[in-house]
């Protein structure tokens, strides 16, 4: 499903199935279908085309039909899912008794002619319909009209940036040192080579004043220089022109190029550069605004490479276009300062004497809007210069990207628009879904691919499941800086989800609204009836309960208010996704008990809304593919779910729900969540069945104990999950009688599809097949390790982050040197470290390990030089457990902090943990280091089964 097109592209992949099965049509109705199908490939192509051009300028009559066939599909659909469910029926999982089952298949055939014949009908209908859509399709010549307006012109809003005062731009300065330092390093030959910078971040952040504002201070060092816009749909041709005149005007002012191809101004660009008559030129180039690969590849082609110290500087809102240079600098949203200062700078352009007098709390919300972004700054200084201060309040309210007439944020729109009409269809479609979301909202990641899955905007691809295909369009997303991921600490670098910056959220609020996208209610809409004709309702904070009006048409309804503010189930009829996310505790425990009848519900998700059991009736639901039940007191999952074999996520991880005898029915699971694995569970065997598992996550302990047969079948199940790539396992617990029992890990390997692992497992051989040859994929690990010999970590090329639960220390050597961890950007264990030395861990920003400090009477020490974080040149964060004696742990914390605030980088101690428990305790037993122990310790307690009794810890 795309935004531009309706329902149409699954709807063909329907239409297509049931003309294979053409025995289950009626006489005549094939011939109907098939024409459908026909029409409306041809419709698809011209909605996609339509998509492609800014709704403002299209033809009135385009738009029209545009939404004409839009909601035609969306009918059409809703008519051949009602055709699958009541033809096809629910298979039973138990086969009920011979007689009874013939009695049964005797009234089905009857029912199936029945439906058959109203199928027919209804297709007849929609054919007559289809064909008026297709008549005044060919009568507006929609492909012509939309084939012109795609090459309408407008003036580029971005030139302004070329031509500021510097005066006027605010905080470039310290961007502008590193990028001259990025530009100067490297000695010798070094410097010499060509360097080629790329500057980095989304529409609006200034990448075009700064770039400039670097060309103007730097054009002068070198032989000749070029500033050269290329856009989203670029002429090479133009481009190459552009180049060559920056870099010889007087040449190339009066020269006919425009009759030369590609190849002849690539020839004569490098000939130029190049200059055989006296020495190779010493060029700056930047080129602004890059969009695809594609164009920068061909550039880079015409520009030689003469190892004269020769720059180019790129800029690019495209992640995948940055990385292709040699370096990426990442420009960064303005401090709360400079934000300020710009915000007043703007107002006083304005003639407006900046009012002492305005409230705080609408002066904070403005600039927490603007977000540190400079064009959205000036944007929203320039509403508010025309309106008196003490209205400001009613303009921030109102504030947005709607139908503000003024210069500033109608180029505003056009920046953040370019990159939207960037997107293939598809990528709108999932963009502007955002829409359902509020504010400052912290979208998770996972619940949004499978809300995609459900909602039918993702489409089979050979070999690749919906989610990976979601997490795809979520990842082209990011690196188009349309999204912004979020990182969290627990997961160690693991993308959990992302937000929307509230300028781009404007936009698509705007355009999910006129489009008739998705619709929103929350506290400032009039929603009494407006939600009666809405094919998505997303409810957000309302302030009384939706009447309960039919909502017939519906297929999604996403709520966060809580749901005894929701009408009944039964209003809805074709609804696929059903999301009850209320953030807080609702007790709304008889809400889902018409949920058996919603037979088209591809996702359901519940929040906290008090339910202690779910209706049988769910297991009707045969098109179910997620059922994430949130955070319930629900104590066991119906049998009837097992026969829900189309399930493809099921989350219980917060619930009471022991994992049912019958889990290994649900063989189309691709995640599954549990809460743990109790002693008696079958679960071990019942995994192996799960074969189609791509993530396992349990949230606290899977328990092994018992014999040895229970250890093998836990070892040969994981080893069977062929396409697994993410175990998440809080904890395995398992007691072995005998260091002389054989270990079930030396028969079975994990797949080589694992990327995550995150396992604390007391189990020495499954350490043995954690090495880069079977896990060539691995990225995230979490491990419990006694051998203190961890080079082989070192020694995996995607590992991003690594938790080793070890009591050991880790020197230098052990790690694996120089070259070690090309990749790794979070470093976490409980033992204490060696020193670092230079190319150690290059990438390494965040770094947690334990420390013991030492009293003698020169002071305190330590077993460890904080010079050698220096040797760390990205490092951001350092959290230390410190471990002090008696009375010293006050000196002891001052000593780490003053020696990480002399390090060469700024580095954060985010969070500086420190006991003397410990060491009292390794005093009491006479011993000079910790013992190394098998299970990870809690912090608040120390690692020693022993008796504390006397023991004081001085706080």
């Amino acid at each position: 499903m795309d935004l531009a097109t309706g329902a149409m592209g699954s709807l063909l992949l329907k239409l297509g199935q049931l003309l294979m099965e053409e025995c289950k049509l009626q006489t005549g109705v094939k011939g109907d279908v098939e024409y459908l199908k026909r029409e409306l490939e041809s419709m698809y192509a011209a909605l996609c085309k339509v998509g492609d051009v800014p709704r403002d300028q299209l033809d009135k009559q385009v738009k029209l039909w545009a939404n004409e066939v839009r909601d035609l599909s969306f009918i059409m659909e809703d008519i051949i899912d009602k055709f699958l469910v009541r033809v096809e029926g629910a298979k039973p999982a138990i086969k009920p008794h011979k007689l009874k089952e013939l009695m049964k298949k005797m009234g089905n055939l009857f029912s199936k002619s029945k439906t058959r014949h109203e199928i027919s009908d209804e297709i007849k209908d929609i054919k007559l319909r289809v064909k008026e859509a297709a008549d005044r399709r060919d009568m507006y010549r929609v492909h012509d009209v939309v084939a012109n307006l795609a090459g309408a012109t407008t003036v580029d809003p971005r030139l302004l940036a070329l031509f500021k005062d510097r005066q006027e731009l605010v905080g470039i300065d310290d961007s502008l040192k590193k990028l001259t330092k990025i530009m100067s390093d490297g000695d010798g030959d070094a410097s010499k080579q060509l360097k080629i910078l790329s500057i980095f971040g989304f529409g609006g952040l200034g990448k075009t004043s700064l770039a400039k504002a670097l060309y103007d201070n730097r054009k002068a060092e070198f032989d000749c220089s070029a500033f050269v816009l290329v856009g989203r749909n670029p002429s090479l041709k133009k481009l190459l022109n552009d180049i060559l005149f920056g870099i010889d005007k007087l040449k190339h002012r009066d020269s006919n190029l425009s009759s030369w191809d590609e190849m002849q101004l690539i020839e004569e660009l490098r000939l130029l550069l190049e200059n055989k008559r006296y020495a190779p030129y010493y060029y700056l180039i930047v080129i602004d605004d890059i969009w695809d690969k594609t164009t920068w590849e061909l550039v880079k082609t015409a520009l030689l490479c003469n190892n004269c110290g020769s720059r180019i500087i790129t800029t690019t809102r495209i992640l995948e276009v940055a990385t292709m240079a040699s370096e990426v600098y990442r420009l960064q949203p303005l401090s709360l300062d400079l934000s300020k200062d710009l915000f007043h700078r703007r107002l006083s352009c304005a003639a407006i004497e900046w009012p002492n007098h305005i409230p705080t709390k609408v002066y904070d919300k403005i600039l927490h809007k603007c977000g540190g972004v400079p064009l959205a700054i000036i944007t929203i200084a320039s509403l508010l210069a025309g309106k008196a201060v003490e209205f400001w309040s009613k303009v921030y309210t109102s504030i947005g990207f709607g139908h503000e007439e003024n210069e500033d944020v109608e180029n505003t729109r056009k920046i953040l628009l370019f990159s939207y009409y960037d997107l293939p269809c598809h990528l709108k479609t999932c963009l502007l879904y955002l829409s359902i979301y509020p504010e400052d909202h912290l979208i998770e990641k996972d619940s949004l691919i499978w809300k995609w899955v459900g909602e039918g905007f993702i489409h089979e691809e050979p070999g690749v499941g919906l989610f990976e295909i979601g997490e795809r369009y979520f990842n082209e997303l990011v690196n188009k800086s349309m999204i912004m991921h979020v990182e969290e600490d627990e997961y160690n670098g693991i993308i959990t989800g992302c937000r929307v910056h509230d300028i781009m959220l404007d936009i698509i609020c705007l355009l999910s609204k006129e489009e008739k996208f998705v619709t929103v209610l929350d506290s400032n809409e009039q929603y009494a009836t407006s939600h009666c004709n809405a094919r998505r309702l997303a409810v957000q904070d309302i302030v009384q309960p939706l009447s309960s009006t039919s909502t017939l048409q519906a297929r999604s309804l996403i709520a966060m208010c809580g749901a005894e503010m929701l009408p009944s189930l039964s209003c809805f009829d074709v609804l696929r996704v059903l999301a009850l996310e209320s953030p807080w505790y609702s007790h709304s425990p008889n809400h889902l008990e018409h949920v058996g009848k919603l037979v088209h519900l591809r996702h359901l998700k519940l929040g906290s809304i008090g339910i202690s059991e779910l209706p049988k009736e769910i297991g009707h639901l045969k098109f179910l593919l997620v059922l994430d039940l949130g955070e319930n007191s629900i104590s066991e999952l119906p049998e009837s779910i097992g026969g829900v074999s189309q399930l493809k996520c099921l989350n219980i991880c917060e619930t009471g729900i022991v994992v049912p005898c019958w889990i290994g029915n649900l063989t189309s699971l691709e995640e599954l969540c549990l809460r743990g694995v109790d002693v008696d569970s079958n679960f071990v065997t019942e995994l192996g069945k799960l074969t189609e598992l791509r993530k396992l996550r349990i949230s606290e302990t899977v328990y092994l104990c018992g014999d040895d047969s229970r250890r093998n079948s836990w070892a040969e199940s994981v080893a069977k999950l062929c396409k697994i790539q993410v175990i998440d396992i809080r904890l395995v617990i398992m007691w072995r009688d005998s260091i002389h029992e054989e270990i079930p890990w030396k028969q079975y390997a994990l797949s080589p599809q694992l990327r995550v692992l995150r396992m604390a497992y007391q189990e020495p051989g499954l350490v043995a097949t954690i090495n880069p040859s079977l896990l060539p994929n691995l990225s995230h690990l979490q491990l419990n390790v006694y051998s203190p010999d961890l080079e082989v970590f070192g020694s995996f090329r995607e590992l991003v982050a690594l938790e080793l639960d070890t009591w050991s220390a880790l020197h230098h050597d052990t790690m694996g040197g120089a070259g070690a961890f090309p990749k790794l950007r979070v470093f976490k264990t409980q033992a204490t470290v060696g020193s670092f030395r230079e190319g150690d861990m290059p990438v390494l920003e965040s770094l947690w390990f334990r420390l013991i400090a030492h009293s003698s009477d020169d002071g305190i020490s330590f077993d460890f030089d904080f010079g050698s974080l220096g040797n760390l040149p990205l490092l951001k964060r350092v959290s230390v457990l410190l471990y002090a004696p008696p009375g010293e742990h006050k000196k002891a914390k001052e000593t780490v902090q003053r020696a990480i605030d002399m390090l060469p980088n700024r580095v954060y101690i985010e969070q500086l943990e420190y006991t003397v428990l410990a060491q009292l305790l390794a005093k009491r037993l006479g011993i000079e280091h910790l013992y190394q122990v098998p299970s990870k310790p809690c912090l608040s307690n120390p690692p020693f089964p022993v008796d504390i009794s006397g023991l004081e810890k001085e706080n």
